[in-house]
């Protein structure tokens, strides 16, 4: 391939990954958002990185996993509780860490 193609590609993915985020700030940093749309968008963070979460905490393999068996499993749900009390981020992932490897190494799982 011609360098000048490669060269327009890598432009064409930046301008595609870069564009959509700057369209927002552009269209809406002149304007005051309505209050429940400022609330709405406080939950666009937790909501998207449960959904990346969840299933690698109840998938094993190929199928559900809810039995008491799965780890990651178990040490979510504390972790969870853990994250809903304090509102730390770095508390849950220390919760959570700690809780991996204490049953790893304490009950072998």
């Amino acid at each position: 391939m011609e360098q000048q193609v490669i060269f327009f590609i890598i432009l064409g993915m930046g301008l595609v990954t870069y564009l959509p985020r700057l369209f927002p700030v552009w269209f809406l940093s002149s304007r005051d958002l309505p209050q429940v749309v400022i609330v709405w968008l406080k939950y666009i963070p937790p909501a998207v990185l449960a959904a990346m979460l969840l299933p690698s905490v109840v998938v094993s393999g190929d199928r559900l996993d809810l039995s008491p068996n799965n780890l990651f499993l178990l040490a979510a749900l504390p972790t969870l509780v853990v994250a809903w009390k304090t509102r730390s981020l770095f508390a849950s992932v220390l919760v959570g860490m700690v809780l991996v490897a204490a049953a790893r190494f304490f009950l072998g799982l």
